[in-house]
């Protein structure tokens, strides 16, 4: 999260390239207490290009232009507090930064106070706060808030529960190219929540969040291939993608992959495999994953391949 602020920050700012005279001369207008030079300086020590990266001095920069008001700084000011950066982590002076510069419109200390009152990180979680936050950030076009406030809209946290602003928030986010967002958005298609049931936009945005590395939409992508949802039945391709979602760990897809080797559809069977993925989705899944585990394993008798661990 820091790095993309701070790259941002650096693109509407002018940094000095060198250790000469740019460096000196914005050092010194900081020194004159010029809140864009102080910002700029606090930049420079965080980043560690121009000169020797430095924490303290980082923050003492970045404090000295958020006491003038300067928006950027005082975000910045809060994600050191929050990191434990060049001072000790204090999540409670992170929030009163975040809020200080939210405040003044800016979307991604918007996008941090709201989490910060959806966990209850240095406040009392408040999912009316976080809600309100994240719309602020959403409405700037922040993408994660935007992810945040549709997730918000879908269980009914901070906000009644609209499915149909859930969709439009997933879209707007998806749209932008949060993983996460592309997964809820290719959910709400295939189930038909928030709009009508479309397992081509479905199959469109699952495949866009599973090249990102998703593994709940490459398991689905694997699943939309296998049955022929939204895209010609593919077995290969349905394997490729179960392996790719099993080998993160996701249990279903373990499972598929198990059952996709004893079948040797879109691979060759290997009763080895079937047992090693079994096994796995019956560890690492939850009750219902590993009632369907045992039973396969039981009724195919996996035992048998099953190599000691």
């Amino acid at each position: 999260m820091k790095k993309g602020i701070i790259l941002m920050l650096v693109l509407c700012c002018t940094i000095p390239k060198g250790t000469g005279q740019a460096f000196e001369d914005t050092k010194r207008k900081a020194e004159q207490g010029d809140a864009d030079a102080q910002l700029k300086l606090g930049l420079i020590y965080d980043i560690g290009e121009v000169t020797l990266k430095d924490d303290k001095q980082a923050l003492y920069w970045y404090k000295k232009s958020a006491e003038q008001g300067k928006a950027a700084a005082q975000l910045m000011l809060g994600v050191m507090y929050y990191n434990g950066e060049g001072t000790l982590k204090d999540d409670k002076q992170a929030v009163y930064w975040y809020q200080k510069s939210a405040e003044q419109g800016y979307a991604d200390a918007q996008f941090n106070l709201g989490l910060m009152y959806a966990i209850g990180e240095g406040t009392l979680k408040d999912d009316k706060q976080a809600f309100y936050w994240y719309q602020k950030s959403a409405e700037q076009g922040k993408a994660a808030a935007q992810f945040n406030l549709g997730l918000m809209y879908a269980k009914g946290e901070g906000t009644v529960k609209d499915v149909k602003q859930a969709f439009y928030w997933y879209q707007k986010s998806a749209e932008q190219g949060d993983a996460a967002a592309q997964f809820s958005l290719g959910r709400m298609y295939y189930l038909g929540e928030g709009t009508l049931e479309d397992y081509k936009q479905a199959f469109y945005w699952y495949q866009k969040s599973a090249e990102q590395g998703d593994a709940g939409a490459q398991y689905m992508l694997g699943l939309m291939y296998h049955e022929g949802q939204g895209t010609l039945k593919d077995f290969k391709r349905a394997f490729y993608w179960c392996q790719k979602s099993a080998e993160q760990g996701d249990a279903e897809a373990q499972y598929s992959l198990g059952r996709i080797y004893y079948d040797g559809k879109g691979t060759l069977k290997d009763y080895k495999q079937a047992a090693y993925w079994i096994r796995k989705a019956y560890n690492s899944g939850g009750e219902e994953v590993a009632k369907k585990a045992k039973e396969f394993w039981d009724e195919h008798e996996l035992w048998r391949y099953s190599e000691a661990e």
